[in-house]
């Protein structure tokens, strides 16, 4: 039994400066950069931006044509129905 208590105390003795750490404090506000930025550091936004909008309208577009596509499809089909049935009176 003191042997497990000697290894108890010994293992948080261990752990107490884990735990002691504090940890750093948040920045609360804006810090600008000073100096020139590298180019590797900047973003090229605008060709990102042109990107990200090309996507959603080919997106857009296609999901339109998926659609134009399906209905034509079920208007086929109904016609095809239609001209099977005869009408009633």
């Amino acid at each position: 039994m003191k042997r497990l208590a000697a290894l108890a105390l010994f293992v948080f003795t261990l752990a107490t400066p884990v735990f002691a750490q504090q940890p750093k404090a948040a920045q609360d506000e804006f810090l600008p950069v000073n100096g020139p930025v590298s180019p590797q550091d900047s973003i090229p936004a605008p060709r990102l931006v042109a990107i990200a909008y090309g996507f959603i309208w080919v997106m857009v577009f296609g999901y339109i044509w998926s659609i134009k596509s399906r209905l034509s499809t079920v208007e086929r089909e109904i016609a095809s129905v239609s001209k099977r049935v005869p009408a009633r009176k």
